[in-house]
């Protein structure tokens, strides 16, 4: 009786459709293929995001003071750098357009420093935030704070530059003598905040997308240093404008935001719509227009329409970022 009884089980157990106890759920779990676990952003309203990076404000001054600390840890000098550095670049520019390159535009060495500080610190700010996330994978894998903290303290750095670059201006302007247009002077706040506004939103975005793709960070290097040439500071705007064949291009420079902002500073600080130089050929006054020729109404509009786009951007790309931001542990 044993031994039937065990030939039976033995043929039991291997006619087809009659599986050993418990082997159903083995053999289902082994054939299912391996989970791969993903995380996925949970859905946070804008308003509460920037309730918590206004809430994080102390945290982004930290970083800020770090950078800053990091920098110009070691130097004998340390942030009197960010002032020498840009004193120097002023006087070598004035050196060298009003002796060697002969500039006809007269103080021509201003008119180029008054939109190189704002291309400064939109580039630092930019290139900066593109690799802070991967840079600092180290707390955002163990930290929860908001991660927009990161690129926002690049803006932080870079305007403290900013700051530094704007003092040595106005050192020079100073010491040259040189008056801008006061009148102008209250579209710089303007200018400002729609420079914070569209910097941010680029930043942001720039430094979420740069954890998927690293390549980034090295293709806005490339984008920023042929984006230098489309705005309007080593030429004139109206160089691009007034010309016969080329009027069409300067109606185009206008949609680029950092044109209308770099036109505003150039406007305000180096002020000369317009200059005349005495040709000896003639003998006459030749009168040529420098700078962009539009009333004040018009560039208070265009620095609306700036602004309006950049809050726009701003909402995007934070939106954009708390969406994919879940996963940024895994990817670094």
């Amino acid at each position: 009786m044993a031994t039937v009884s065990d030939t039976s089980s033995s043929a039991v157990a291997e006619e087809p459709g009659h599986p050993e106890p418990g082997s159903v759920a083995r053999l289902s779990f082994e054939a299912r293929p391996p989970l791969q676990a993903r995380t996925v952003s949970a859905r946070v309203s804008l308003r509460t995001r920037l309730r918590e990076i206004v809430g994080a404000r102390e945290l982004l001054v930290f970083l800020v003071r770090k950078e800053l600390k990091v920098k110009y840890k070691g130097s004998v000098l340390g942030l009197l750098w960010s002032m020498l550095n840009p004193a120097v670049t002023l006087l070598v520019y004035y050196v060298v357009f009003k002796y060697f390159l002969k500039a006809s535009a007269p103080s021509f060495a201003l008119y180029l420093f008054s939109g190189m500080i704002v291309w400064n610190f939109f580039l630092t700010a930019l290139i900066g935030a593109a690799s802070t996330i991967v840079a600092n994978a180290g707390i955002v894998k163990k930290v929860s704070f908001p991660r927009e903290i990161l690129a926002l303290a690049q803006i932080g750095t870079s305007g403290m530059f900013f700051l530094f670059q704007s003092v040595v201006l106005v050192i020079f302007l100073v010491g040259f003598q040189y008056t801008p247009a006061w009148g102008w002077m209250p579209l710089i706040p303007f200018a400002l905040v729609d420079l914070l506004l569209f910097t941010s939103a680029l930043a942001i975005f720039l430094s979420a997308v740069n954890v998927y793709l690293r390549d980034i960070e090295h293709l806005v290097a490339v984008l920023l240093n042929a984006w230098f040439w489309g705005v309007p500071i080593i030429y004139s705007f109206n160089q691009v404008y007034g010309h016969k064949s080329l009027h069409w291009l300067g109606e185009l420079y206008l949609f680029d935001p950092m044109t209308v902002i770099i036109l505003t500073f150039q406007r305000a600080i180096y002020g000369k719509v317009s200059y005349r130089t005495y040709d000896a050929a003639t003998h006459t006054f030749k009168t040529t227009v420098w700078l962009a020729n539009y009333p004040y109404h018009f560039y208070l509009f265009m620095l609306g329409c700036v602004l309006v786009a950049s809050v726009l951007l701003l909402l995007g790309a934070m939106l954009v970022f708390g969406r994919i931001e879940g996963n940024f542990a895994e990817e670094l």
